[in-house]
């Protein structure tokens, strides 16, 4: 049955009314809590103009507003969510605030306005300070970089092991000047030049090419090593380059380092075939990266590795690691006798958290900037700074790690909290004494050394 047009428009009237009635309901139900609906705009609006029209007729000028009407013009921002309770009177269809109420709220709002005022300027007077250190830091590394360009590195051979220059080494070798110190310290006793690492390239680089092409050609010098090894060393230096300073992102593939690291590890694998690549070098040649050119880098890469300490590990010298950590714990109790029996309650021997850092000499442990700090010392004063450094760690967290238990303390040696203050570090490392029965590091080394050629399984205290 069809239906007339006038039919269609009245119940089209009809619907729009009762949804614009529906809208209104809503909106009315916040204020009816209030026991007072607000009138429609429109009428609002009417209204207003009704009043307008009749005090012009009488003659009446309309009142001006009241000085609370006026809060918002005299403030000098737009208060918001409490604020305005505060500052401003309820609306007119609440009831007013007591005076007490109000006074109270005003007396809140002053104290705190009083308190942000405060925090604002505790945490202006912290920006200044920590600015004024800055300053301080880059005038102090500014001038250190003048006194290492101008007058020890010119006379390296007769200033390096000053008193003075001794008190710079400890403080930190400004980042601009600490590859060239870096190469003096360490050395080029195996007289290794810029032509015998391109050579050492060029044979890392042909390997790479036969295993990618599935040959099978064996180099002369390589005979003694099987392919597999060979191969396994690359797979090996492939995964730990991607996993070598991850957070810094230029290591690992398409990184503007990752092809230097990988050059100075497969030119090192040629060029000791015989230790070949051993997990943790990668960090130790990232390091170097950072802070020398890439032949630079391959020198003091080689002259680093080919020490006693380094050697004994990267060899995995099982004898001579065990004479190592037998004198370091030797140290350790004469240091940090407390931790040092605790630790031997716990079982717990230095291999677990020791090996980690002398491998990578704690460029995986430590944030990269106090790894470095390490590294300064530690070409200064050569392999003892390594174990005096683990010491003054120990010595830092002595309090918490008496109070943990074997896997708590394996857990935390070996992650160690990545906020760690330099200063407060070579403060506890400078308290150190690496002295035993008048017996220096070396000399204690060196006794056990003799020992442990009579003992099968070195120390006592670290059989297994």
């Amino acid at each position: 049955m069809a239906c007339s047009p006038a039919l269609l428009l009245m119940d089209r009237n009809l619907l729009a009314r009762k949804q614009n009635a529906r809208l209104d309901k809503q909106n009315d139900l916040g204020w009816k809590l209030f026991g007072k609906v607000p009138l429609r705009e429109n009428a609002q609006k009417e209204s207003k103009k009704i009043q307008k029209e009749y005090e012009d007729k009488a003659g009446r000028p309309s009142r001006p507003p009241s000085p609370k009407q006026n809060v918002r013009k005299h403030l000098d921002f737009e208060p918001l969510s409490t604020t305005a309770l505060i500052l401003e009177d309820r609306p007119a269809n609440l009831p007013a605030k007591p005076a007490e109420e109000a006074q109270k709220h005003r007396q809140q709002y002053e104290e705190m306005v009083v308190q942000a005022k405060k925090r604002e300027l505790k945490e202006a007077q912290r920006r200044k300070k920590q600015l004024e250190e800055r300053c301080r830091l880059e005038e102090s590394i500014g001038n250190a970089v003048l006194t290492w360009n101008n007058e020890i590195l010119p006379n390296w051979e007769t200033m390096w092991c000053s008193r003075k220059v001794r008190d710079l080494w400890w403080q930190g070798i400004p980042p601009s000047v600490r590859g060239k110190v870096w190469s003096l310290a360490i050395g080029n006793e195996l007289n290794i030049t810029h032509e015998l690492f391109d050579i050492c390239l060029a044979r890392a680089k042909e390997r790479w090419r036969c295993f990618s092409t599935g040959g099978s050609e064996v180099e002369n010098e390589d005979a003694g090593f099987s392919a597999a090894d060979r191969e396994a060393s690359l797979e090996l230096i492939k995964l730990d380059i991607s996993r070598t300073f991850p957070n810094l992102c230029i290591f690992q593939q398409g990184g503007p380092y990752h092809d230097m690291l990988h050059s100075i590890l497969g030119a090192y694998t040629c060029y000791r075939p015989d230790v070949g690549y051993v997990q943790g070098m990668s960090f130790i040649a990232a390091v170097l990266i950072l802070n020398l050119d890439t032949a630079d880098a391959f020198i003091a890469f080689s002259n680093l590795l080919n020490k006693p300490c380094q050697m004994a590990f990267f060899r995995v010298d099982h004898g001579l690691m065990l004479t190592y950590f037998a004198a370091f714990e030797v140290f350790f109790e004469e240091n940090l006798p407390k931790l040092f029996a605790h630790f031997k309650k716990n079982n717990l021997t230095p291999d677990i958290y020791l090996i980690d850092w002398i491998f990578t000499l704690y460029s995986k442990s430590l944030p990269l900037d106090l790894a470095c700090r390490v590294w300064d010392v530690f070409c200064r004063d050569g392999e003892q700074f390594l174990f005096r450094t683990a010491l003054g760690l120990l010595k830092l967290f002595e309090d918490i790690l008496t109070h943990m238990d074997f896997i708590h303390i394996a857990q935390f040696l070996t992650r160690l909290p990545e906020d760690l203050p330099a200063e407060e570090l070579f403060a506890s490392i400078a308290t150190v004494q690496m002295q035993s029965r008048n017996k220096k590091w070396a000399q204690v080394l060196t006794a056990l050394q003799k020992d442990s050629r009579e003992m099968e399984k070195g120390s006592p205290s670290l059989r297994h």
